[in-house]
């Protein structure tokens, strides 16, 4: 794992993360929301929630904490819980560029978010991070880079990225979408000064959508680390929307579905960090059971062949409602 500070880490849970997505702000697009958060969803409800949840996380051994600009408040609450836990510094924290929230903390805005990757949303959104998170934030990824990005080709953002890093923050991107491949062998290519710009790559990989797998390999080959987001597929790998073949390998196996779909992650070999999206403690509890999973190689097959079609998967996730 060559990002030093996730490399440092050496808790048994040192590869799982928490993605504070689901509990940022009030809308998401994560399935059985009306369950987990209930119907408050003011300011100060997903602040305890946020702070439970980091508290349960770090209390189990986790110490990698995702967030960005569009998360709503993730990273307030997040700078927060920090600020009021000073032994906690070995938390790696990671944040997020390239979105700005516009939900105005609804579940029915038009619009949630809105993306720009020009140099002008860099320099502002890396002050309003840098306001919050302080000397805290460990690594800045551009948040879901396309292979049409213009972020893949300005220079000059370029350039004010390498000055980023070489002040000490890791920088990094994620991905989104059906050519997300592309978006990863498109962005190892870019160089500073003959360098690679990139040292992480976050990107979304589980038992339904595993088209980026070969890029990621490449990536994880050539030094960087990769984080993988969306395992559970924003809900469609837990109960009680699970697909039947995960189910019986569940049953198997002993331990939730959730685990069993995470647990396919974490057995690529260039798998560095593996999110989990819980929005609560108890959600979290058995995520964190991934590692025991003992998947057999007939597990393994029966699982691979629920994958989908790229562009079919990518279009679903499209569709599912903020709520």
């Amino acid at each position: 794992m060559p990002f030093a500070r996730l490399a440092s880490a050496t808790t048994p849970t040192c590869h799982i993360g928490l993605g504070l997505a689901a509990v940022g702000r009030p809308g998401y697009i994560n399935l059985g929301r009306e369950e987990d958060l209930g119907a408050d969803r003011g300011v100060d409800a997903l602040r305890a929630r946020t702070h439970e949840l980091l508290d349960a996380a770090y209390a189990q051994g986790v110490r990698y904490f995702d967030a960005a600009r569009s998360y709503g408040r993730s990273e307030e609450f997040l700078a927060e819980w920090l600020k009021d836990r000073p032994g906690a510094d070995d938390v790696v924290v990671g944040s997020k560029w390239g979105y700005t929230y516009t939900a105005d903390w609804t579940t029915d805005a038009e619009r949630h978010e809105v993306k720009d990757h020009s140099l002008a949303a860099y320099e502002r959104q890396r002050a309003e991070s840098e306001a919050l998170l302080g000397g805290r934030l460990d690594l800045y990824q551009i948040h879901s880079v396309t292979p049409d990005s213009p972020a893949l080709t300005d220079k000059e953002l370029h350039a004010r990225l390498a000055e980023a890093a070489a002040q000490g923050l890791t920088v990094g991107f994620s991905t989104s979408g059906p050519a997300q491949a592309d978006a990863v062998r498109a962005a190892l290519a870019v160089t500073v000064g003959g360098e690679p710009l990139f040292r992480t790559v976050q990107s979304t990989y589980n038992v339904l959508e595993t088209s980026a797998g070969p890029a990621l390999a490449e990536a994880h080959d050539a030094g960087l680390t990769v984080i993988v987001k969306e395992g559970m597929a924003n809900g469609r790998l837990a109960d009680p929307n699970a697909p039947e073949a995960l189910r019986s390998v569940a049953e198997e196996t002993g331990l939730g579905c959730d685990a069993v779909a995470l647990a396919f992650v974490l057995r690529r070999p260039w798998a560095g960090v593996v999110l989990s999206g819980a929005a609560t403690a108890t959600q979290l509890a058995s995520n964190l059971h991934a590692p025991a999973v003992d998947l057999t190689d007939d597990h393994l097959s029966r699982l691979a062949a629920l994958t989908e079609e790229p562009h079919a998967y990518w279009e679903r996730r499209g569709r599912l409602p903020w709520h």
